[in-house]
């Protein structure tokens, strides 16, 4: 069994941070720091963990906030994801009357150790400021730093504090623009799930960016729309399945058959379904497991049709494995099989009692 993230906060990340901090600035009180950080720490979660390392740090390094960012920077290099989450919330929670030494700060560390939660309180006190040193980012040869510039000013980035006004559409595009077509697939990656949090709440204004993209084109284009577009998919959008190339409704469900009727909670139910393209080019394949107040759908398959192959059978197995964030009570159930957009065939079934 995969170890709980909260588990990665824990002795030997504070002793990486204590070590680092030690040889870039030698009066460090190392154990007095470690001792104050590992203190309790057993009964946190993640982000409470990062919280209290973080105010352990804040109490031993007893500087001037820019002398403190200094240290920091020098120490970077030693840290990695688990020893520098806490230093990048130190500069979130100590640095904002300093912003040109935080945000050097982040950008030192970021490559090491993530900074995108650490910088949305820069976004939110100095607003365009604080975008624009991020737009520099955006050039920079570092790809960690470049991904920092499009994730860090996702406007729903998962965990992070909400910047209300980095959810309008425009204030970001410099950002996007400069990394659409970038050539690490770790930065593309992220401009995707930032215009697909714009999709979210501009839909129409974010299907129009990446229209206009896909006008412009790009080596690795087609991936990142499709990528960006992946929540209006899920939902049927005309447009979105129009900008993949999908004709929306297009297609037929020639069978679908469920391996049983009856599955256990914490079973898969198997089942297989076969489809016939309408037209030539993609079909967005999804289902969707509907019971009374509920309807969750997935992915199934994307598939190219030609005139000479139109017809496709797909086999998948669905989970009902509970998870943390989703409780599924038995009862009844339905399977629906989505073709480009619209529901084409439906199976009944039944969730029971494990």
């Amino acid at each position: 069994m995969a170890q709980p993230l909260k588990e990665m906060i824990n002795a030997t990340s504070v002793g990486a941070l204590a070590d680092g901090l030690a040889s870039a600035w030698a009066p460090f009180p190392r154990d007095r720091f470690t001792a104050a950080a590992l203190s309790g720490l057993d009964g946190l979660e993640l982000k409470d963990r990062v919280r209290h390392v973080s105010t352990a740090l804040g109490d031993a390094l007893a500087l001037p906030f820019t002398d403190a960012a200094a240290a920091l920077r020098e120490s970077a290099a030693g840290l990695d994801m688990w020893s520098g989450w806490p230093a990048t919330d130190y500069v979130a929670t100590h640095g904002l009357d300093h912003l040109s030494a935080s945000m050097a700060t982040l950008a030192a560390l970021t490559p090491h150790a993530t900074a995108e939660f650490a910088v949305r309180p820069y976004l939110e006190r100095y607003e365009h400021e604080a975008l624009s040193i991020m737009c520099g980012w955006a050039e920079s040869d570092d790809e960690h730093l470049r991904r920092l510039a499009s994730e860090g000013s996702r406007p729903r980035l998962p965990w992070a504090s909400r910047v209300r006004w980095l959810m309008a559409p425009g204030p970001t595009y410099p950002i996007l623009e400069r990394l659409r077509d970038d050539p690490s697939g770790y930065v593309r990656r992220s401009v995707a799930n930032h215009v697909n949090d714009l999709t979210k709440d501009h839909p129409a204004e974010a299907l129009a960016l990446l229209a206009r993209w896909q006008g412009e084109g790009g080596s690795h284009l087609e991936a990142v729309l499709r990528h960006a577009v992946r929540g209006l998919l899920r939902a049927g959008h005309t447009d979105a399945l129009s900008l993949v190339g999908a004709t929306p409704g297009s297609g037929t469900v020639d069978s679908l058959e469920l391996a049983v009727t009856e599955v256990p909670v914490g079973a898969h139910l198997p089942f297989t379904v076969t489809i016939t393209a309408g037209t030539a080019g993609p079909l967005v394949l999804r289902y969707a497991v509907v019971r009374d107040g509920s309807r969750r759908v997935f992915h199934l398959a994307e598939r190219t049709a030609t005139p000479e192959v139109r017809t496709f059978t797909i086999t998948k197995r669905h989970s009902f494995r509970p998870v943390t964030t989703r409780v599924e009570p038995p009862g009844p159930r339905t399977l629906e099989i989505i073709v480009n957009g619209h529901p084409r065939a439906t199976a009944p079934f039944t969730l029971t009692p494990s």
